[in-house]
């Protein structure tokens, strides 16, 4: 079977973590990549409408990546950037794609697989997996709809991406902070599971998706190892060369989320993830074992406390 060829790219959100992994991986396969963001330097910028149809005009692929971080305590105020800044810039893409004359031959849009329920019992896949309830929810649910809503016959993905890992950044530098200042045990009780994948399969799943025209609708990105919180944070003392760590009881976690402006529900949720369209489609995680992804991460780790980016 013939693939389709990716020769141009359009990002939006490519300042973002994934996004610079994503543009740098496309750019060294020779892709053009053009990018969609609030900066000048982007080929084209939200509020120019007309410049959304022109980036898109011809293009193969569209990834959108864009929305505020959700590292942050949800105020009021907070709660309607991270929205509106998920919703609104997946409208304008559908607006901008049904004014195009050669769209691209497909629209991936991150999403969240967050959007699950709180999952002890059995994993969450995109055919029986039981959405839940709760703020983070219903801003997945409502940048999905968005998405699916839009008035243009482009083939969708969401991706449904769980807990990013990576060196230089993504979701696990809080963790190696933790565990660089003696915390690095379990938290809350510490058998919530925790879903993960290395930003490099994100980046490849991706372009699998592209090279796949029979994917579409939602795709879960979760690596096939699933472990406990407790289990994460061992391995990461472990990668670490750190032996013991303190607990954080969950009363802690709350505390402590509240100093450094986040949400305890960032670690205390139990996300179970399943990749099952991935999975039976053929696609090979790179780094399917926590164990082997964090190697990976910390060779290319500082010593020190790491900067995170907090909302």
């Amino acid at each position: 079977m013939s693939h389709p060829k990716l020769q141009t790219a359009v990002i939006a959100g490519a300042s973002g973590y994934i996004g610079q992994h994503l543009t740098r991986e496309l750019a060294a396969r020779g892709v053009d990549v053009r990018t969609i963001g609030r900066g000048a330097f982007n080929d084209a910028t939200w509020d120019d409408p007309p410049a959304l149809v022109d980036v898109l005009e011809g293009a193969d692929l569209l990834v959108n990546l864009a929305g505020r971080s959700v590292s942050c305590r949800y105020t009021k105020r907070n709660a309607d950037a991270i929205f509106a800044s998920r919703t609104e810039t997946t409208a304008a893409l559908g607006r901008a794609l049904a004014a195009t004359a050669r769209p691209p031959e497909l629209w991936v849009n991150a999403s969240t697989g967050t959007i699950y329920r709180d999952s002890r019992d059995r994993p969450m896949d995109e055919v029986t997996g039981e959405l839940g309830t709760g703020f983070s929810v219903g801003v997945a649910r409502a940048w999905e709809h968005e998405l699916f809503a839009a008035p243009t016959p482009v083939r969708k993905v969401a991706l449904r991406m769980s807990i990013v890992l990576g060196p230089g950044g993504g979701a696990l530098n809080p963790f190696i902070n933790l565990a660089r200042m003696g915390f690095g045990g379990r938290m809350g009780d510490g058998g919530q599971k925790f879903s993960w994948a290395h930003v490099d399969d994100v980046v490849a799943a991706v372009t699998y998706a592209f090279e796949h025209p029979e994917i579409s609708g939602p795709v879960n990105v979760a690596a096939p190892e699933v472990v406990t919180n407790a289990e994460m944070m061992r391995q990461v003392r472990d990668a670490l060369g750190r032996h013991r760590g303190l607990p954080l009881p969950a009363w802690a976690l709350e505390a402590g989320a509240r100093v450094i402006r986040t949400e305890a529900e960032l670690v205390l949720k139990s996300r179970w993830v399943d990749s099952r369209v991935l999975r039976e489609s053929g696609f090979e995680f790179a780094h399917p074992s926590l164990a082997d992804a964090l190697d990976q991460i910390a060779g290319h780790t500082p010593r020190g406390l790491l900067p995170v980016a907090l909302g």
